[in-house]
């Protein structure tokens, strides 16, 4: 779209070219969320250690490292949320195949939440009897 725009304002014969960063972003971004997936984190990364590293590059209004529910430990990725597109943007570029806590980090737009499957039934498992078939064990109650 802006390339269409800006070859007509060339073929008019118009040498107005001017664009602010603020509006590169915005016509040649990716991103259409300020929120930011970050991979590749180390284990001992926390949500602190992630919102310093990625602070200088705009406003900050989240910052999370995914842990496991049964360890706490981190699972090696975390989402980073930006008041803006164009902070967003400057950290993708900035941090992308950086390294933090000694390990390489990779910084990509975050895909929206897919929704979960439910728990498929066997079609076999159940007689209509109150009994369940078991694999390994056989009939149960």
């Amino acid at each position: 779209m802006a390339f269409v725009s800006t070859f007509r304002r060339i073929s008019a014969g118009s040498n107005s070219l001017s664009y602010s960063p603020s509006s590169l972003v915005r016509y040649c971004s990716t991103l259409t969320s300020p929120k930011l997936f970050v991979s590749g984190l180390s284990r001992l990364t926390t949500n602190e250690k992630l919102q310093d590293a990625f602070a200088p590059f705009g406003e900050l209004v989240d910052a999370r490292v995914i842990t496991d529910r049964e360890t706490g430990r981190s699972k090696g990725f975390g989402f980073v949320t930006y008041a803006t597109l164009e902070d967003a943007e400057k950290a993708k570029e900035g941090m992308n195949a950086k390294f933090l806590d000694g390990w390489v980090i990779f910084v990509d737009p975050a895909r929206p939440r897919e929704p979960r499957r439910p728990l498929e039934q066997e079609t076999q498992s159940s007689s209509g009897s109150g009994f369940t078939t078991n694999k390994t064990i056989g009939w149960c109650k």
